[in-house]
């Protein structure tokens, strides 16, 4: 199991790697203000960060009460990406950036996919360069 340092370092790296990525991106790509993208991306991140941190947690005990073992096969890693994607869709775009709903569903699709694969190969690289200990301690 992770160490709460090592998740804290985990859930803001992948926050502030992604948010270097998505602001200039959907700026460019939905043409709007570069600061109006930024905040929303940055509001939604701050969300993602808490959420990134419980998501994990959760996830990782899940896997230790069923498994008792937190590495990650390939199907599981696709899981875990679905999953916190999924349970994170925030209705932001539409109120922050004065679009109509549709746009907003688009805007919130497309950040959804784009940070699915975001998410896949980040967790991945993370569990490459800083891997868990595999199974928990016996208490």
């Amino acid at each position: 199991m992770r160490s709460t340092a090592d998740r804290i370092r985990q859930a803001l790296s992948f926050e502030f790697i992604g948010i270097v990525i998505v602001t200039p991106f959907f700026a460019w790509a939905f043409d709007h203000n570069i600061g109006d993208m930024g905040a929303v991306v940055v509001l939604s991140a701050t969300a993602a960060t808490l959420w990134n941190y419980i998501f994990n947690l959760v996830f990782n005990h899940v896997l230790n009460w069923r498994r008792r073992d937190v590495r990650k096969t390939m199907p599981l890693r696709i899981i875990h990406a679905v999953l916190f994607e999924a349970t994170l869709l925030v209705p932001l775009f539409a109120g922050w950036l004065g679009v109509p709903l549709i746009a907003a569903l688009v805007m919130e699709i497309s950040f959804a996919v784009i940070c699915l694969g975001y998410a896949f190969v980040f967790i991945w690289g993370y569990d490459t360069f800083f891997p868990s200990q595999g199974t928990a301690r016996a208490a």
